[in-house]
């Protein structure tokens, strides 16, 4: 269990947000190119980290890897693609531990889906409302990038 003096340090003292959700790609020029024509996001910058230092943080031997930031609002995407070693291909279901998502928050759900959907994007389901508890009035849908990550839309009750 947490040390609860930690947890309530960092939620009341010095945590400030969420600075970036980092997802490991295949191929980052393939996900620039789709997270740009399909969603509109562009590269703050793209670098490569390696060294033992880079190797150290992300506790992996002989890492190299081509990273970018993608600035989505208040949050940053960061698209990591490791040159080295070379990773898995993602293949857990939205209920096993571990397999996140992200969800991008839109105005309008429905146009948001009519958009994605002309630019190719297959979704699970159409837009659907939540009809009851704490998120009522909600709307969400999930679809998949080109290395299978979850996304999904979401629309704040008006």
């Amino acid at each position: 269990m947490a040390d609860a003096t930690l947890v309530h340090g960092l939620a009341g003292g010095g945590l400030t947000g969420v600075h970036h959700i980092g997802i490991p790609v295949r191929d980052i020029e393939r996900s620039l190119q789709w997270y740009r024509e399909i969603l509109g996001l562009t590269a703050d910058f793209v670098e490569i980290d390696e060294g033992p230092e880079a190797s150290r943080v992300v506790q992996l031997e002989n890492a190299r890897m081509r990273f970018a930031f993608l600035s989505a609002g208040n949050t940053i995407i960061e698209l990591l693609e490791y040159e080295h070693p070379l990773g898995r291909d993602f293949d857990r279901r939205n209920c096993d531990v571990g397999a996140i998502h992200l969800c991008l928050e839109v105005a309008d759900i429905a146009h948001a889906h009519h958009v994605l959907t002309e630019r190719g994007v297959t979704f699970s389901t159409e837009p659907v409302e939540i009809l009851e508890g704490a998120l009522k009035g909600q709307w969400c849908c999930y679809f998949r990038d080109p290395d299978g990550i979850q996304l999904e839309l979401w629309q704040r009750a008006r």
